[in-house]
């Protein structure tokens, strides 16, 4: 065993190692079955469906329900890694939906608004 002095943000701890042998690291990783893809958030036949681009936390709602909206307007602020990132309506229409408040935590591709 090796023992080592790590400084982690000002703390110092004490770690002791044990080297491998040969067989020991080259041992196979134990495979995992891959993750179910999430559901498709919305059908296109209800409307045009605005989905989180990325994880985060939905800072300001600009629109309302009945407002409309032309592509290029500004529909919600979403907050990631301390970044606003400004969604906006890829096109045309009235917000038929707002499926998500202030405030609320979004995962990616989660169903935000329908146009």
């Amino acid at each position: 065993m090796k023992t080592y002095e790590v400084n982690v943000n000002g703390d110092i701890y004490i770690v002791s190692l044990r080297e491998l042998d040969a067989a020991e690291a080259s041992a196979p990783l134990k495979q995992t079955a891959a993750p179910t893809p999430a559901p498709a958030a919305a059908d296109s036949s209800d409307g045009y469906a605005i989905q989180a681009p990325m994880a985060g936390k939905i800072l300001q709602i600009h629109k309302a329900v009945g407002d409309t909206v032309k592509a290029g307007d500004m529909l919600f602020t979403l907050e990631a890694m301390k970044m606003e990132t400004p969604i906006q309506a890829p096109r045309d229409g009235v917000v038929a939906a707002i499926a998500v408040s202030a405030n609320q935590t979004v995962n990616t591709d989660d169903l935000l608004m329908t146009i």
